[in-house]
Parts: structure tokens; C-alpha cells; sequence
């Protein structure tokens, strides 16, 4: 990164902000009015891992809280998700998803190792066995409230905080007692509550029980969820404990191919691959013994997590099952307190202990060219397990330098440590050890071994408030994220051992939080580098390397207008860069095909959404709202690209009794032809997942 890039930027935002976000300032509170709805405060854990005020976090933190989530009723969390500046979720078929925090969609088996995502402070996978999916595990249709924290993960966060961490918080003891009941145009209907007993030790319990026709042939889910939470209080200590289940069975559509297929009809709602299907279970319980007041706290918090899961991966040559699991133990161990005046500390240390497996298997001959049928065989392809140990401990410090002015500095020490057995032969042999015809098998297995990755981050900020009002800060952070299973020993054909390092990432922040009795907004501006990022070569072997530039600037927006409107807007504006050149080991040059300054694929440099509520009396509130993707590629080269789209939603409720609403959800007013994820690649071409033609959604909702 050079330094000079980066100030620049730096430069701007200041000159903007003493300038000119003043005079933005006065301009809004010049007419503002009286409102019954000022804006709230929000309190947050995924900083700090303590409640923490999102004015008070050196950082740019977004939040969907529980009103929110209840106005949009998603099915689907990216629905919810991409209403926050610097998120960018692409929406797949059924529950699946490609997810974006400043950054370009993530994809491939390691790609979900770029974010950190956990529900109630706790990963909702091991650090080197996430998923790209995994946050149809967390019971996001009834949260009463959805962190972002965008950017490098702080020192309290360990491997996979690359780029963001995403934090589910389950109902907790503030929620209030729900009811819904939601039926779809298309046939489908779902089921959602919470209740909440009360009380000096309440219990808390909510489900969502879905069943959801899919808009493509042979697709949709049947999917349920169960949160519980109990809290116990005592002088001197108190008892939390959580548990969430899920369980998802779903036809699985895949991609339709061909220029802009999306726009035909018959093609859109057609599903090249009805035999597919993704089925998975997911269990966490978790318990948090909290000791002293709030000077001096001390944090204990064990916890256990169990997952299962097995697909078709239509998307391969052979269609093989993938079957893959883990069961963890962990413990979090998290102390804060004052040191002086001025002076904040916070020290902790997480561990965790995980076995995992994966298998796959192909059951039927593979189709196509001689070379796929002779190099993709029926059998067992993979089947091995993983022990894996984490242990990080990590400190924070804080200092009040003036009654204005606070620093804050943070670091983590990591250790990641796999212990792999493979359970087949090594090698490219078939499951039998007879070999494949062309040089040998496609798929590689290593042999049974250790792998240990040690990492370190350090986090660095700068604060300036003025009035409770307005925060100003400069962050420098670094991040990193372990290699993750997947990668070191899914390997390809000639390819015996994954020699890999860590992928990690510096970044610079700046940026500004402001709050007026009726407006509230956050502006940042970022650039950041990674290096030693994995990929696939052209000999398919999973190599590291790999270096990109990401900066972008955002904004968060909400203001209301009077007690019966308001405005609010997510905007975001990023660059995606490769930095360096793939190595060809075929080429007498590492520069056969430049790709350096390209722009990633799958990264729009413009993507968010405006919206509108009205609330014209007591019983009635519409949403309008307008989201947009703009432009983005879909190939290194940047010779292929997907032109972006636009969308109109709208919502209304109308409340039939004070504790009984009806409510209705447009998708897609306009029935735009659009996809809600486009793709090329050498094999297939152009390829799409076509987006959800417009969809009503009827219900009645009880609050009490």
C-alpha cells in the first residue's frame, strides 16, 4: 500500500469533515422538527465483547436492530444485510449466499475465511473449517439485534477477521413477546416467536418454523429454528445461558447459462440441476459466568458447538456427495477494568478444541470428455479428519490523552494447530488404489501430518469527541486468517503437500460519527492490502501468493423529519484491485496474462439503497424502498461484466388492534429481470442466478 494513496483520501475526509460536515450539520438541524422518534442509541458486543455504546467504538460498526429486522421479515438474511453501507451479499439459490464486507464476493472452499461471523460472541464454525453459507445456522429471522463491525477484526477477534466480523444476537431479555404468521403469493409460509416469561430470571424462547416453495422448479426448503435464553443474577455473580438449534433440508437450483439468460422467462425459472439438495444441522449451547461490577469484570464462558452437513456438488464434474462435520469445545476467558482515571484494560484469552471430518463420494460414472471419465472416477474421493487446537491470548489498553482526545491500542497472538489423518490412500489413485488413465486422478490426497500457523495483529486508534455528539478517529489495524482444512488437504492432481502461509492484511481508517436529536450518520473512508492470499493455479494446485488493494469510502445515513417521516440511505463507493499476477508454472514468464490493476471480479465499485418511512397515523407504516448494484466484472481478465440492477420494495403494516398488526411485503415492485449473482467461467461461460421475480408476502403479526 502505498502511504501516499492513503492520505490522500485522508486528507479529503478531514477537509470534508472541518469544511464541510459542519455546514451539513446546521443545513439538517435547520429543519428538523419536534419528533415523538429521535434517534436511538445502539449497544454493541462484537467491539468489545462488553455492551458498548456504537458512538463510543473507534471503529465503523453498523447495526440492525430488532424494528428493523421486523419491518424487512427476511427469508433470506441478505435481505436484511445489504441495507448496511459496505455490505454486499449475493443471494444464491434456496438459503445459500456469497457474502461481501469490503471486499469483492467471496467465493471457493477458503473464501469464507475473509469474514468472521458469530452469533452471541461465539464463530458459528472452527476458524479453519467455516462455510460459506454458515449463517443460515444462526437464527437471524428473530435476532433482536444483527452487528457489523466493518473492517479488520480488533485484537479481541482472531483468524477469519480479515475484512469484517458479523455478530447474531439471539432474543434476549429485553425482547418483547411476538407472534407471526406469513404466507407467500407463491405457496409458501412461515411461522415466527418469541417468548419472553419475565421476571427476576426470565426465560427466553423463540422459533421460526419455515417452509418455503422455491420460484424454480424443484427448489425451496423446509427449515427450523430454536433460540432459548436464561439469565440467573446474584450480588455478586450472574449466570447467562444460550442455546440455539437449526436444521435446514433443501432443493438445491443451479446456475443457468448463457448472455443474459436471466432475462428469459422459461430459462429463469428453470433448474439445470433438480437433483441437488444441501442438508445440514447445527447445535450451540453456551454458558457466561460474569464476576465483579462494572469497574472490574471478569468474563468466563464455555461453550459447545456441533454441526453436520452433506450436499451434492452439482457445480463439479461427477456430482459427489460432500459430507462434512465438526464438534468443538471452546472457552473464552475476558477481563476488563480501570487502571486509573484514564486508563481502561481489558485482557482475555480464547480456546477452543475441534474434531472435524469431510468426506466425498461419487456414485454415478462422470459425464463428458474421455479426460473427466477417465480422471474423475466413482468412489470415495476424500474422507479425513482434522484435530484442530486455538489458543490466543490478547490485550487491550485505552488512555485518555485529553478530556477530547483517546488512544487505544490492542494485540493478539494466535495458534492454530492442525493434526490431519487421512483415511484412504494417499495420493491420486482411485479409493481402491488402481489409477487413473491421463497421469492419475483429479483429486489428491496428503499425507496424514501436522500443521501449525502462529499469527499476530495489532490494532491502533485515535479518537476525538466533541459533546457526545460527534466522534472523529483514525484506526490502523492488521489482520489474518489461518489456512483454512479445505485448502490444505483438498488438493488436486499432482499436488502432495500445501505449503501455505496466512493470509493477512494491513488497513488504515478515518472516519466520523455524528448524532443530532433527530440524525444520525457514519462516514468512513479506507484503504487496505493483503497479502499471501490463497489460490488456485493453472495447474490447480492451491498455492500462496496472491496480494490485492481494496479502498472505498461509505456512509450511513438516517434523519427524521418529523414524527410521521423519515429518510435513511446506505451508500458505498469501493475499489477492488489485483496487485499481483497469477504464476502460470507452464509459462517461461510469471506475466503470460497481467491481470495487475484490474478490478477483482465480482466487486461493484457503487452498490447501495435509500429508503422511506411513512407513518401518516398511529395504525399505519409503508417503507419504501430502492436498492442498487452497479456494474461489476466477472472475470481477472475484465473482459466480461455484468451491468448491475435496481430494485423497489415496498412494506406496510397496519396495526388491526394495539397488539395485532397485518402486514404485507412487495419484492421486486417493478418485476425487474435481473441476477442476483452473475459469473463466467472458461468452462461454462456466462452464468447466472436469476433474481426473485416480484413476491407478496401476507401476514399477521401479535406484540404483547
Amino acid at each position: 500500500m502505498t502511504y501516499a494513496r492513503f492520505f490522500s483520501s485522508t486528507l479529503l475526509l478531514v477537509h470534508v469533515t472541518f469544511n464541510g460536515q459542519f455546514t451539513f450539520a446546521e443545513v439538517v438541524d435547520s429543519f428538523e422538527v419536534e419528533s415523538e422518534f429521535p434517534i436511538i442509541e445502539h449497544i454493541v458486543t462484537v467491539a468489545d465483547r462488553v455492551p458498548t455504546e456504537v458512538m463510543d467504538i473507534n471503529a465503523s460498526v453498523a447495526t440492525l436492530d430488532s424494528e428493523a429486522l421486523l419491518t424487512v421479515g427476511h427469508e433470506h438474511i441478505q435481505q436484511s444485510l445489504n441495507r448496511l453501507a459496505g455490505v454486499n451479499f449475493q443471494r444464491g439459490s434456496g438459503q445459500e449466499y456469497l457474502p461481501a464486507i469490503r471486499s469483492p464476493v467471496f467465493t471457493g472452499p477458503g473464501g469464507c475465511g475473509g469474514l468472521l461471523v458469530k452469533e452471541d460472541g461465539i464463530s458459528l464454525r472452527a476458524a479453519g473449517f467455516c462455510n460459506l453459507n454458515e449463517l443460515f445456522e444462526a437464527h437471524t429471522e428473530v435476532a433482536s439485534q444483527i452487528e457489523v463491525l466493518k473492517g479488520a477484526g480488533t485484537s479481541i477477534h482472531g483468524s477469519n477477521a480479515l475484512h469484517g466480523v458479523i455478530n447474531v444476537i439471539t432474543p434476549d431479555r429485553a425482547s418483547m413477546n411476538t407472534a407471526t404468521l406469513e404466507r407467500m403469493k407463491s405457496g409458501s409460509n412461515r411461522l415466527k416467536f418469541t417468548v419472553n416469561s419475565g421476571g427476576e430470571s426470565p426465560v427466553v424462547f423463540a422459533g421460526t418454523f419455515a417452509g418455503y416453495k422455491g420460484y424454480r422448479t424443484d427448489s425451496g426448503y423446509d427449515q427450523q429454528k430454536v433460540s432459548v435464553r436464561h439469565y440467573y443474577e446474584r450480588p455478586k455473580y450472574s449466570v447467562e445461558t444460550g442455546t440455539t438449534l437449526s436444521n435446514l433440508n433443501q432443493e438445491t437450483a443451479g446456475y443457468i447459462t448463457g448472455l443474459e439468460a436471466y432475462k428469459d422467462e422459461s430459462v429463469a425459472l428453470s433448474n439445470p440441476n433438480p437433483e441437488a439438495f444441501r442438508d445440514a444441522k447445527a447445535a450451540r449451547v453456551w454458558s457466561r459466568f460474569t464476576f465483579g461490577s462494572n469497574k472490574s469484570e471478569l468474563s468466563v464462558k464455555p461453550y459447545v458447538r456441533y454441526t453436520e452437513m452433506e450436499f451434492l456438488q452439482h457445480f463439479l464434474p461427477g456430482k459427489p456427495l460432500e459430507e462434512n462435520g465438526q464438534k468443538s469445545l471452546g472457552l473464552q476467558i475476558y477481563s476488563s477494568g480501570n487502571l486509573s482515571d484514564i486508563v481502561d484494560f481489558s485482557i482475555g484469552v480464547d480456546a477452543e478444541f475441534t474434531k472435524a471430518y469431510l468426506k466425498q463420494t461419487q456414485f454415478a460414472e462422470t459425464s463428458g470428455s474421455a479426460f473427466l471419465q477417465a480422471t474423475v472416477p466413482i468412489g470415495k474421493h476424500y474422507d479425513y479428519t482434522v484435530d484442530a487446537r486455538q489458543i490466543a491470548p490478547f490485550f487491550q489498553i485505552r488512555k485518555d490523552l485529553t478530556d477530547t482526545i483517546s488512544a487505544a491500542l490492542g494485540s493478539r497472538y494466535e495458534e492454530m494447530k492442525y493434526d490431519y489423518q487421512n483415511r484412504m490412500r494417499s495420493g491420486r489413485s482411485r479409493d481402491d488404489g488402481t489409477p487413473c488413465g491421463f497421469g492419475g486422478c483429479r483429486y489428491s490426497r496428503p499425507n496424514s501430518g501436522v500443521n501449525n500457523y502462529n499469527n499476530t495483529s495489532v490494532d491502533l486508534n485515535v479518537s476525538y469527541t466533541l459533546d457526545d455528539s460527534l466522534l472523529l478517529y483514525f484506526r490502523v489495524a492488521d489482520s489474518f486468517r489461518a489456512p483454512q482444512g479445505t485448502e490444505i488437504y483438498r488438493l488436486q492432481r499432482g499436488q502432495e503437500i500445501a505449503d501455505l502461509a496466512s493470509e493477512e492484511s494491513s488497513s488504515f481508517e478515518v472516519g466520523i460519527k455524528g448524532r443530532l436529536s433527530s440524525t444520525a450518520y457514519n462516514l468512513s473512508m479506507y484503504a487496505m492490502d493483503k497479502n499471501n492470499i490463497i489460490f488456485r493455479d493453472s495447474n490447480y494446485f492451491n498455492v500462496s501468493g496472491g496480494s490485492s488493494s481494496h479502498q472505498g469510502a461509505e456512509i450511513d445515513f438516517v434523519h427524521s423529519l418529523s414524527k410521521y417521516l423519515s429518510v435513511s440511505l446506505s451508500g458505498t463507493y469501493a475499489i477492488h484491485k489485483y496487485t499481483n499476477n497469477p504464476y502460470d508454472p507452464d509459462s517461461d514468464t510469471k506475466n503470460l496474462t497481467s491481470i495487475i490493476d484490474n478490478d477483482i471480479d465480482t466487486a461493484p465499485r457503487w452498490f447501495g439503497g435509500a429508503r422511506l418511512l411513512l407513518s401518516p397515523t398511529t395504525k399505519i407504516n409503508v417503507e419504501f424502498e430502492w436498492t442498487r448494484v452497479g456494474k461489476y466484472y466477472l472475470d481477472p481478465e475484465n473482459l466480461y461484466s455484468y451491468d448491475g440492477h435496481s430494485l423497489v420494495n415496498v412494506r406496510g403494516s397496519y396495526s388491526i388492534l394495539p397488539a395485532l398488526h397485518l402486514f404485507v411485503r412487495i419484492k421486486n415492485l417493478t418485476n425487474q429481470k435481473y441476477a442476483t449473482r452473475a459469473d463466467y467461467t472458461s468452462f461454462s461461460g456466462l452464468r447466472y442466478f436469476p433474481g426473485i421475480p416480484r413476491q407478496i408476502a401476507l401476514g399477521l403479526e401479535a406484540r404483547w
